[in-house]
């Protein structure tokens, strides 16, 4: 933390601590200083496991803003409802798509805290003709976030909305009935809308790799899925080219990329019909 220790952070923000969160260790793996010791050691405990941690958590925020670039520039969508923000890291998802267009409108969605406590100060629209608004609240009730003063007065759920649920999907497990909670998102949306996921997998590492990377997430309550779970999100849903691909090589055009092993996290775009 820079300015104020620790303990007065918590104590401002009302923040737990000492329970590791998925917003902060992503931070961590970024090299913010947006996190706490609970944080660090989950993450290192991680990467322990999964040394190449960090390059997926900076291949898969780039996917992220490949991803809305593209649905900003080649498919014109001017509203974006980004659920399971995160800690911003700039350029954040507005400010990449309202440099396309001015008048783009987002609503960033987001239960921690700490997230909030940034994005009060920080995400504000980067032009005058858009609009930019955080909403407190959890993926598990896609209902809440639907009916929420944010999304009404931010978004017209009557033209097309870019919905995008980049990293969070690993943290349902099964029981959790993600599939249905994505669905009730997609049901809401108009034609032309469109779905950007991705999701942690271990179809890419190397095998004496995999029991340990499991292990890891069950301890922090993930799921890892495979291809054929992840691309079930996108059932019914036309998938942009190159459809699904590891996040590092989703419209990427780097001479030099890492290595499938080394992101081992799986992202699409697809157009709701």
């Amino acid at each position: 933390m820079v300015g104020r220790s620790e303990e007065q952070y918590v104590s401002d923000t009302q923040i737990d601590s000492s329970t590791p969160h998925a917003a902060r260790r992503y931070d961590y793996w970024l090299g913010g200083k947006d996190n706490f010791a609970a944080d660090r050691a989950s993450g290192d405990a991680i990467a322990a496991a999964f040394p190449a941690v960090r390059t997926w958590a900076i291949e898969n925020r780039a996917f992220m803003r490949r991803a809305v670039a593209y649905l900003a520039r080649e498919a014109g969508i001017r509203q974006f409802l980004d659920v399971g923000t995160g800690i911003p890291t700039s350029p954040n998802l507005h400010e990449v798509v309202q440099e396309i267009a001015p008048e783009s409108r987002v609503v960033y969605v987001d239960n921690d805290p700490l997230v909030l406590t940034h994005a009060r100060a920080l995400m504000n629209s980067a032009t005058p003709q858009g609009k930019v608004a955080y909403l407190d609240a959890d993926l598990h009730h896609p209902d809440a976030i639907l009916g929420s003063d944010e999304v009404k007065q931010t978004l017209d759920l009557r033209e097309p909305v870019a919905l995008t649920l980049v990293a969070v999907l690993h943290f349902f497990r099964d029981a959790d009935d993600p599939y249905q909670i994505v669905r009730m998102l997609i049901d809401a949306l108009p034609a032309g809308s469109y779905l950007a996921i991705s999701h942690a997998t271990w179809d890419h590492l190397p095998p004496e790799a995999v029991p340990e990377s499991v292990k890891q997430a069950q301890a922090n309550e993930a799921q890892l899925r495979n291809k054929a779970e992840f691309e079930r999100f996108f059932t019914g849903l036309e998938l942009v080219e190159p459809g699904i691909s590891v996040v590092s090589e989703w419209k990427d055009d780097r001479s030099e990329r890492p290595d499938p092993s080394q992101v081992s996290c799986y992202g699409a775009v697809a157009r709701i019909p």
